[in-house]
């Protein structure tokens, strides 16, 4: 195998991407974020140790998290960047090293080899030390499982946590649990009880972490707001940013205003328009296309620059890969990386390229954040008792190209007309643009928002159980997940943490769920995998009444 690769749900014959990435990963790329990975566990290592002698690192923190986002899928395929990031990581290593041992020097007598390893300082170099540290090993299956499903959990959360701290939220507790997690991973001999306790305690920090990022988004941007927001296009230069980083569009709205250069959302950026913040700016133009698997149809040839601004980048085609920038994490070998939020060259090229003339387009609903939504829960409680509205449904997560997904446009059309329909990240647009129409004046369809927004669903299952005074269990609410990348995993993970059982999830499960551990969650949670959208709504709703 020139490469290993089984984290996202599209890996290749449902086992592991073995020649190229599915995603477009090269072998030299999955080495060098293996060797990443492998350098992360030894500077978890050494601030793991640090912090029991009261001993703190911000720079440190910082990197480890910027260093698991990297390694999320569709974030970052440029070898150079990633090999500048593993060097930064040795000077990193180094310092910490001196640190402790300055605070104690018997404790630098038995660190384990990530932190004494020396990493190579050619990519062709870096690529061959990487066959070292792949994730594949002699080790039990399951202990491998648990492992992954561990470093696949942090990769998530440190996409969160990026988002957070670059609002300003930070809380220690969540760089303290990553470093924990990381210096347990280099332990051979830890037990499958402790990884499974790390893994739920990873989901609980995530949920932490989650309100800090909504904290941040709604203290800067406001409280969504139910929008319309219209799916035409506007005659001039043109913008369309994607993503999932609401900062970076603020900047690039203060950026072109008064310009002239209209600016569009794409995928998870649509919620954006529901922020007051936001939305203020007439220029914030509309939403521009679908989901992330379809840029390259939908961006082949269109006279507008493109802002990448987390995960989500495809290989761009070559009809529109010289009008593609990324920033912050993301990159893309030979396309221009915009640093420091200065998009004075997307706006220079969008205003070259001309872009759209006038088109009329259709409308999608979003804005339906926990706050939105709990405006009206006394609305939405008495049409529960009442009997207006049945039963809720949580449809959403990830949206992907791999067969199979049409079970969620199926299963959200056949959900009957006395249900309503919670949606969240890029897994609506599915459905989003499909009339549901409405319950007592309430739309059947409630755009939550981002992945980054799954706190909201939380906030609202909690609200509803609060006020039928039982468990978020004993609700009318089935969750029918999809997954693609890591923030699905953590999301998972919180969702497990909070004893949230019955959960379906889809449209295949994880590569790197060995058999044993999916027994233990299907057992203990009673994780289920989706089958087809009508005996699924029928087991559903058939439980319902006879609970």
């Amino acid at each position: 195998m020139s490469m290993f690769c089984n984290q996202c749900e599209q890996t290749a014959k449902g086992t592991g991407c073995t020649v190229a990435g599915v995603c477009g990963k090269q072998p030299s790329t999955a080495g060098l974020q293996d060797v990443l990975l492998h350098q992360l566990k030894g500077i978890g290592y050494l601030t793991n140790a640090l912090r029991q002698k009261g001993i703190t690192d911000e720079a440190a923190d910082m990197f480890t998290i910027e260093g698991l986002f990297t390694t999320v899928t569709n974030v970052n395929f440029d070898d150079e960047r990633i090999a500048v990031l593993i060097a930064r990581g040795a000077v990193l290593r180094d310092e910490l090293t001196r640190k402790l041992t300055a605070a104690d020097a018997a404790a630098v007598t038995a660190l384990p080899e990530s932190a004494t390893f020396t990493p190579e300082t050619s990519i062709d170099g870096l690529a061959a030390q990487a066959a070292v540290y792949s994730l594949l090993s002699s080790e039990n299956e399951d202990i491998r499982s648990l492992k992954q499903l561990l470093i696949y959990g942090l990769r998530g959360l440190a996409a969160y946590a990026d988002h957070a701290w670059i609002l300003g939220k930070k809380d220690d507790s969540i760089p303290a649990f990553i470093s924990e997690a990381l210096a347990a991973l280099n332990d051979t001999a830890i037990g499958m009880e402790e990884l499974v306790g790390l893994n739920m305690k990873c989901g609980t920090v995530n949920i932490r972490c989650m309100e800090l990022l909504d904290e941040g988004h709604t203290g800067r941007l406001g409280n969504p707001e139910p929008t319309q927001v219209s799916t035409g296009t506007k005659a001039g230069p043109a913008i369309v940013i994607t993503g999932h980083d609401l900062v970076d569009l603020e900047a690039l709205l203060q950026q072109t205003e008064g310009t002239g250069v209209n600016v569009y959302t794409h995928g998870e950026m649509l919620p954006a328009h529901g922020y007051p913040g936001l939305k203020k700016y007439p220029h914030l133009a509309g939403h521009f296309g679908t989901a992330w698997q379809n840029q390259q149809k939908e961006f082949d040839g269109v006279p507008a620059a493109f802002l990448f601004t987390t995960n989500c980048i495809q290989k761009p085609k070559e009809s529109y890969i010289d009008r593609v920038f990324t920033t912050g994490l993301v990159g893309w070998p030979n396309v221009t990386h915009v640093p420091n939020r200065d998009f004075s060259k997307v706006i220079e090229k969008a205003k070259e390229l001309g872009g759209f003339e006038t088109k009329a387009g259709g409308t999608l609903l979003t804005g339906f954040g926990h706050n939105a939504v709990l405006g009206v829960a006394d609305k939405v409680i008495e049409a529960v008792k009442g009997g207006a509205i049945r039963h809720f449904f949580l449809i959403g997560g990830c949206d992907g190209a791999k067969p199979g997904r049409n079970y969620y446009t199926e299963l959200a059309q056949a959900a009957p007309k006395d249900t309503v329909i919670l949606t969240l990240a890029c897994g609506k647009f599915r459905f989003n643009d499909l009339d549901f129409g409405t319950i007592g004046g309430i739309p059947r369809l409630l755009d939550i928002g981002q992945c980054n927004d799954a706190y909201s669903a939380v906030k609202i299952a909690q609200a509803l159980a609060g006020a039928f005074d039982c468990g978020v269990n004993d609700l009318p609410l089935s969750l029918i997940l999809s997954w693609y990348e890591q923030k699905a995993v953590v999301i998972l993970l919180s969702l497990l943490s909070l004893g949230i059982k019955g959960i379906r999830i889809g449209p295949s499960l994880p590569a790197f769920i060995s058999p044993n551990v999916l027994d233990f969650l299907m057992k203990q949670f009673d994780l289920k995998p989706i089958g087809t959208a009508e005996g699924d709504l029928a087991a559903i709703l058939e439980a319902e009444t006879t609970a």
